[in-house]
């Protein structure tokens, strides 16, 4: 019986680790016509930008695990903000790469996807993003959240667990390319919001009173990160 089991395993690891073949060109185009589709569009935007939502508050949430700190909760609501909680020191190292993760995440998961893709393991982005979903549902402390994530996670399981082949390839190139193209529109808004006198609290302003660095300079490296990420990104979907 362990010997079975130990079998089934290694070969569901193998399934999960191995390469599968690149989709076509005429698919990789047509799924970065899809993201753009949902991003530039306003009336999409505001129903897709959830998912953006959940990988910024994701990012906060998995640095400040990283650094030490100690996470109590995290909050995503329906006008597309979010907030996550935690405890340590309110000040430092910590503090600054916690707050610095959010505008970051979703373009460098976006690129950490690619790279992915790039080198043929699309079942293996689906499963490391259905058990990023799983555990971050574990956080979420606010209704609107757990309904957000559970149909968000119920998506990648249905995915990876019923579709075929060709269906997984292409959703795994939408949620990249989305990632890589909605983690660039999130920054810009902020900006414009705080200088119509909105968002005084932002995250560039939180890092700006910890580090005493200019908020305008958090917002050059937020666009730094996210184009950068679009580029390099885009080039290995592409193959360029």
């Amino acid at each position: 019986m362990d010997s079975t089991a130990t079998a089934s395993l290694a070969s569901l690891w193998d399934e999960v680790s191995g390469t599968q073949p690149d989709p076509d060109l005429w698919v990789v185009i047509a799924t970065l016509g899809a993201a753009l589709a949902v991003v530039i569009p306003h009336g999409l935007w505001r129903i897709s930008r959830n998912a953006i939502t959940i990988a910024h508050e994701g990012g906060h949430g998995l640095v400040a695990l990283l650094t030490g700190r100690t996470l109590t909760g995290i909050r995503l609501h329906s006008d597309t903000s979010g907030l996550t909680v935690s405890r340590g020191k309110p000040h430092g190292i910590g503090m600054i790469l916690t707050a610095a993760a959010g505008y970051t995440a979703p373009p460098l998961l976006g690129l950490g996807g690619a790279a992915l893709l790039g080198g043929g393991r699309i079942t293996l982005l689906l499963w490391l993003a259905t058990a990023l979903l799983l555990a971050m549902l574990v956080m979420i402390r606010n209704a609107y959240g757990a309904l957000t994530m559970l149909v968000t996670g119920g998506l990648f399981v249905l995915v990876s667990w019923l579709a075929g082949p060709q269906v997984q390839a292409a959703f795994a190139y939408v949620v990249v390319w989305f990632l890589l193209i909605g983690g660039v529109r999130p920054a810009f808004e902020l900006q414009a919001k705080r200088a119509r006198g909105g968002a005084g609290d932002s995250d560039a302003d939180q890092l700006s009173r910890l580090t005493h660095v200019p908020a305008g300079l958090w917002f050059f490296l937020f666009h730094a990160v996210s184009l950068c990420s679009l580029i390099g990104g885009g080039r290995w979907l592409l193959e360029l």
